[in-house]
């Protein structure tokens, strides 16, 4: 039985919430045909708009994290924008991912909280904005300026998200980073494994010093009135 089986058969603790309204954005996104491809429960979670006051959770763990030397320093050196990259190596730590609408832009707001062998959790915020040439932008760190413009495609199993490019926002104006100080390509892998949960999957690789970092983690649905059974 591989290590993602056997952490789905673990049921994760479950809390009632009002029913989430229908959402459209990431179907827009990636047109009605590539949406009806996905499965049912990738669709729930991505298809569901909170209302104020209202939240997503999801439980589980990373199963592994492995970086190489550039990998740890670049992850190291984004502590000065809020640390939004694993700070350290391994796996069977705890997990957890609230989602909420962000009112002010029209978009969600991303906590993702990771256990740590010794010290406090890291803590990662990050916002999604429906804008940009892409069609989706996500804002990293301390509110710095600094984004990733994401494309969205449907996978057999669930959705990816890639950089299109790295961009700075100060105040009206938009800097696009050069190809060559941008910290690599980019991916984010969202992918069911049935029965609740599904596994996210970051990867970073550069196109001289290969692949960089690559965290694995398995979640599981919390479940909210109006959610799938």
């Amino acid at each position: 039985m591989s290590m993602i089986q056997r952490a789905i058969t673990t049921p994760m603790p479950r809390c009632p919430q009002p029913a989430p309204l229908a959402d459209l954005r990431f179907r827009q996104l990636l047109g009605a045909a590539a949406w009806d491809r996905l499965p049912d429960r990738v669709r729930h979670r991505f298809g569901k708009r909170l209302g104020p006051g209202q939240s997503a959770s999801y439980a589980g763990q990373v199963l592994d994290c492995r970086m190489s030397i550039a990998g740890w320093l670049l992850a190291q050196a984004c502590r000065l924008i809020g640390a939004p990259l694993p700070l350290e190596r391994g796996g069977d730590l705890a997990a957890v991912v609230s989602v909420t609408e962000d009112g002010a832009s029209g978009g969600q707001v991303w906590t993702r909280l990771y256990a740590r062998r010794q010290g406090f959790p890291q803590v990662i915020h990050s916002a999604k904005r429906f804008a940009g040439p892409t069609g989706l932008e996500e804002y990293l760190g301390l509110g710095l300026g600094f984004g990733i413009a994401l494309t969205v495609t449907a996978e057999n199993q669930g959705i990816r998200f890639a950089s299109d490019h790295y961009f700075l926002r100060l105040g009206r104006f938009r800097l696009k980073l050069p190809r060559l100080l941008a910290p690599g390509h980019l991916t984010i892998d969202h992918l069911d494994r049935g029965a609740g949960a599904f596994t996210f999957t970051l990867a970073l690789r550069h196109r001289l010093l290969g692949e960089m970092m690559r965290q694995t983690s398995l979640f599981h649905d919390q479940t909210h009135a109006g959610d799938l059974p």
